[in-house]
C-alpha cells in the first residue's frame, strides 16, 4: 500500500503540473470573478428576503396594534357603560394581542440586524467584486500582451531561421547558375570552332585531298591579301602567270 501511495502521488503531482502549464490564466480569472459575482447575487437576494419578511411582520404588527387599540377602546366603553364584564373580556383580549405585539417588535428588530449585516456584507462584496474585476481586466491585459511578446519572438527567430535558410537557397541557386552559364558559354565556344572549322574546309574523306584543299584555300587567301595591299599602295600585285618586270 506505500508503493502504491507514493505512486499515486507522483501520478496526481504530475498530472498537477501539466494541467498548471496548460491552464489558461484568464480562465482562472474569470471562474474566481464569477463566484464572487454568485456569492453577491447570494447576498443581495438574502437581502431582499430578509427586508420582505421584514415589512410582512411589520404589517402584521400593525394590525395587531390596531386590533389592540380596538380592544383599549372597547374596554373604555364598557366600562362607561358599567359593563365590567365586557371590559374585562376586552382587556383579557387586549392582553394576548399585546404579548404577540411585543414578540412581532422582537423579530423585527432582529430582522432589521440581520438586514444590517447583509447591507454591509453586501457593500464589502461589492467593493472586493469590483476590485477583483479591475485587477482581473489588468491581469488579462498584461497576458494578453505577453502572449504577443512571446509570439512576436517566437516568429522573429523564425524569421531568422527562415531567412538563413533563405539566403542559403540563394547562394546554391546563384552558384548553379554560374556554373550552367560557365559550361553554356563552353558549348557555344565549342560549338564556335567547330563550326568555323567545318566551313574553313569542309572534309571530303580523304585525308591526302583534304590537305591539298586546306594548302590551296591558304594560297587563294595570300593572294586575295596581296592584291588588297596592292589596291591601298602598299604592295605590288604581281604579274599573272610570271616574274615581276625588271626596271631595265
Amino acid at each position: 500500500m506505500g508503493l502504491l501511495s507514493r505512486v499515486s502521488t507522483i501520478f496526481k503531482s504530475k498530472v498537477n503540473s501539466v494541467l498548471d502549464r496548460a491552464e489558461d490564466p484568464r480562465e482562472t480569472l474569470e471562474y474566481s470573478y464569477q463566484r464572487q459575482v454568485e456569492q453577491l447575487q447570494n447576498v443581495r437576494r438574502g437581502v431582499a428576503e430578509v427586508v420582505t419578511s421584514k415589512k410582512r411582520v411589520e404589517l402584521e404588527l400593525a394590525k395587531l396594534e390596531a386590533l389592540a387599540k380596538q380592544y383599549d377602546d372597547d374596554a373604555r366603553d364598557a366600562v362607561a357603560a358599567g359593563r365590567d364584564d365586557l371590559a374585562t373580556a376586552a382587556l383579557t383580549r387586549k392582553q394576548g394581542v399585546t404579548a404577540q405585539i411585543e414578540s412581532l417588535k422582537s423579530q423585527v428588530a432582529d430582522l432589521e440586524k440581520e438586514e444590517a449585516r447583509l447591507l454591509d456584507l453586501q457593500e464589502k462584496l461589492r467593493v472586493q467584486v469590483e476590485t477583483f474585476r479591475t485587477k482581473k481586466e489588468v491581469v488579462k491585459a498584461q497576458y494578453a500582451a505577453a502572449q504577443a511578446q512571446v509570439r512576436i519572438g517566437e516568429a522573429t527567430t523564425g524569421l531568422g531561421e527562415e531567412m538563413e535558410d533563405v539566403n542559403l537557397a540563394l547562394e546554391r541557386a546563384q552558384e548553379r547558375t554560374e556554373a550552367l552559364r560557365a559550361r553554356a558559354s563552353a558549348i557555344e565556344e565549342l560549338s564556335t570552332v567547330k563550326t568555323a572549322a567545318a566551313l574553313e574546309a569542309p572534309s571530303t574523306g580523304d585525308d591526302i585531298r583534304d590537305e591539298l584543299n586546306r594548302m590551296k584555300s591558304g594560297n587563294s587567301v595570300s593572294e586575295e591579301l596581296a592584291r588588297l595591299k596592292a589596291e591601298m599602295g602598299k604592295g605590288q600585285l604581281p604579274p599573272a602567270g610570271g616574274e615581276p618586270e625588271s626596271g631595265q
